[in-house]
This record gives structure tokens, sequence and C-alpha cells, in this order.
């Protein structure tokens, strides 16, 4: 077969998925297997060969990732659970003051809790936003906003363990520590920048104006308790008593320590010895969920805490599908003789390549809506060239994560959920989240073609 139709086969295969899933609202996993299946039988593998390639790539996957994702999952629900977010936000709050109320949160969102699944930070953290923000002035909710989607959105695809980072990672097969070292000196200032950028276009450019920005223009500043009092499913519970903040947030601190300790040992050619078992990322990240479990137990009923593993364990099974699909995708493009193919078209030269990586994502996220599967389906169909690039494979990772944060609109789930619990109207949630995370994505991509200079 020649070049132009496999090349030809793999866009109809891209396009047919994208139709399948945002125009016939097919689920992503059906059309991510009828997309895959669709590429090998036209590519030749034959009926067999396809179905082992499938099978293959899915195995693959959940080998590298599945446990990492697992776990990270059930580290964020149980400090979901144990009330540990709202506690460092209020820490932060009073250490730093109202008026940095915003940096403080897209910050401390985007580095600390990134384990915690993204629509549950949301759930958690927009009703005292929209509190705070009542406290700061006309353009103060907006600000919080932009805070909140500068926070949990960079933090999910760039900083370990944010779910969309691990499948990434997992997919290119970036090692863990790696990932968070360099997802961390992206992210990190991507959040920052993101946020004085956001406020200097609410002055002008974007004109925030309460009165049809927002559902409800006037309230009463001080009757933000009913919100914060809301804010959080784990002021229901029946927790005994509360731990030292410091020991709280101990499953992170410790989880990503031991993995920056094993990544930083690889990278100057030092020994641990027999700490090298724990610097692993697997062992690591099952340290982290296991001491979150034992911190739970301490402060909730053993039942809340077992309904909070199992709420855990149910969120992760999407993520896992979905990844291990897009791993069946990038073994039927290894499989099918494309990879060289792709390869050479990476290497035309009309653009970088990680400006192509970043603008396959991009297209793939305006596409489908969900950031977390245009990230993992740009990895899963740059898998098998990521190598040939001619680029470290941890930068394609965070160019194809940086890309899939452009313009999210309407298709996203995300959206509307943003929009109701922050009270916007369309107009100002495309003002807030639209803006500010189409923002982190743009202003993301040169701070990752930097370190291709540097590194």
């Amino acid at each position: 077969m020649s070049d132009a139709w496999l090349l030809a086969h793999t866009g109809i295969a891209i396009v047919g998925i994208v139709v399948m899933i945002t125009w016939l609202k097919t689920p992503p996993i059906f059309g991510l297997l009828i997309g895959a299946t669709y590429l090998g039988l036209a590519t030749g593998l034959g009926a067999s060969g396809t179905t082992e390639a499938l099978a293959a790539g899915f195995g693959d996957v959940m080998a590298e990732i599945g446990m990492l994702i697992t776990f990270g999952v059930v580290i964020g629900t149980l400090l979901t659970a144990t009330n540990t977010l709202h506690r460092v936000l209020e820490r932060l709050l009073g250490v730093f003051g109202e008026k940095r109320v915003p940096m403080v949160f897209a910050v401390s969102l985007s580095t600390v809790f990134t384990s915690i699944y993204s629509d549950v930070v949301l759930v958690l953290t927009a009703p005292l936003a929209r509190r705070l923000g009542g406290r700061l002035g006309s353009r103060g909710v907006a600000l919080m906003g932009g805070a909140l989607t500068a926070g949990i959105e960079v933090g999910l695809v760039f900083v370990v363990p944010g779910v969309a980072a691990l499948a990434v990672a997992g997919l290119l097969h970036v090692p863990l520590g790696e990932m968070f070292l360099y997802g961390l000196a992206v992210g990190l200032p991507t959040a920052v920048l993101t946020m004085l950028v956001f406020a200097l276009l609410l002055r002008r450019p974007l004109r925030w104006n309460p009165a049809t920005d927002e559902l409800v223009a006037e309230r009463d500043h001080d009757d933000g308790d009913r919100s914060g009092a809301a804010a959080s499913p784990a002021t229901t519970t029946t927790a005994v008593r509360q731990l030292p903040l410091s020991l709280s947030v101990s499953p992170v601190v410790v989880t990503l320590a031991l993995i920056a300790l094993g990544a930083l040992a690889n990278a100057f050619r030092f020994p641990l010895g027999p700490v090298t078992l724990l610097s692993e990322p697997v062992i690591a990240m099952a340290i982290g969920a296991g001491l979150a479990h034992l911190l739970a137990r301490r402060v909730l009923p053993a039942h809340e805490v077992n309904a909070a593993v199992g709420k855990a364990l149910a969120m992760a099974g999407p993520i896992l599908v979905l990844s291990g699909l897009s791993g069946s995708v990038a073994e039927v493009i290894g499989k099918s003789g494309l990879r060289d193919v792709l390869a050479g078209s990476f290497g035309t030269g009309f653009l970088p390549p990680l400006v192509l990586v970043w603008l396959i994502a991009a297209v793939l996220h305006i596409a489908m809506g969900s950031i977390s599967i245009a990230a993992i389906t740009a990895a899963g169909i740059l898998a098998p060239i990521a190598g040939s690039l001619g680029v470290p494979v941890v930068l394609v990772a965070l160019a194809a994560c940086s890309g899939a944060l452009f313009l999210p609109h309407v298709s996203s789930n995300f959206f509307w959920m943003f929009q109701s619990l922050l009270e916007l109207s369309t107009k100002g949630t495309f003002k807030t989240h639209t803006v500010a995370m189409s923002l982190a994505s743009a202003l993301s991509l040169p701070l990752v073609l930097l370190l291709d200079v540097v590194v």
C-alpha cells in the first residue's frame, strides 16, 4: 500500500473517531475501538492482526499506567473525603490575604491537589471561590473563575499525579519522575502567567460586566457562609477529629518526594540503594494511597472510607479504558507501517514538530470537548513516532498536553459545570473559562519550546 493511502486511511480513522464522539454522540470507548479496527483492516493487518494489535496495545498501556492512575485517584478521593483541600486553601488565604486569593488558588490547585479528579475539585472549590470573588470587587468573580481554570486544568495535564499527565506519560513511555519534573517546570509558570495576563485582559478587552456576565449581579458579600458550608461533601461526614494539616497532606508530599528522588537519582546517576524500590513510581503511588487510607481511617468511620475508595475505583475505570483504547490505536499505527510515514510527514520542516503536536491536540480538543480524551488520543496517535521526532519524548508529551487545553466550549461537560457552580452567564463562562484555558494553552507552548532549547 502506498504512503498516500496509509495517510488517507489514518485521516479517515481519526476524523471518524471525532465525528462519532461529537456529532453522533457515540461513547468514546466505542468511537476509539471502531476507529482503531477500521485502521487495522484498511491498512492490511487483517482480522487476526488487527485483533492482536488492539489487545497488545491495550495491555501495554494498562501495564504502564493502570496502577498509577488507580492509586492516584484513590489518593485524591481520600483527600477529598477528609476535607484536606479546603483546609489547605483556608490556611493559604490566612497567610497571603484576600487580595492574593486568585493567585493562591491557581498555584495551589495546579501543584498540590492534581491527584483529585478535575470535576471533583471544581465542585469542592467553586462555592468558596464564588464567595471570595464577591469580596474582590466588580471583577472578583471573573478572577476567581480564571484561577479555578488555571489551577485545575493546568494541574490535570501537566503535573503528576494529574490523571491526564499520568495517562500521556504512560502512552508515550515517559518515566514518571521525568514527567513530574518537566511538567512542574511548565505547569507552575503557566498557572502564574495565565493569571497575570488574564487579570490584564479583564480590565480592557474582555470588559467584565457583572450585570450581563453573572447570573446574579448583586449579592450580599457576607452571606457566603451558605456556599462555604456546601463546598465540600466531606462536611456532611461524621468525622471524629481532624489531624494536623501537615499530616493530612503527607500522602501527596511523600508520593511526590519519592518520585522526584528517583528522577534526580537517575538524572545525576547516584545510587539510592534500598530506597530505589520506594522511588519506583508504582510503589511511591501505592505508599501514598496506603498512607491516605490510614489517615482517613483515623478521622472517618470505616464505611465512609470504604465508600470513598469505591468511588475512586469507579472514577478511575473510564480513564483507564480510554487510555487503553488509545494504546490500541497506537499499536495499530505501529503495526501497519504508518510509523515511518508519519515520522516523515512530521520531518518536512513545515512547522517545528512540537508545534505540530500542539496543533493535533488542540484540534482534537476543539472537536471532542474533553481535555483528557484529547490529550490521551493525541498521545496514542503520536506514540509510534514520538521517539523519531528529534526532540525529547517528554516534551512531546507536554506539547500534547498544552494543545489539549486550547479553546474549551459548549461541547465540554466541564464548561457547563463551571457555568452552573460559579453562577455565570454563557457569555461570562466564555470570558472566564474559555479565555483563561486558551491562555494557559498558548502560554505553555513557548515554555515547552524553551525547554527544547535548554535540554
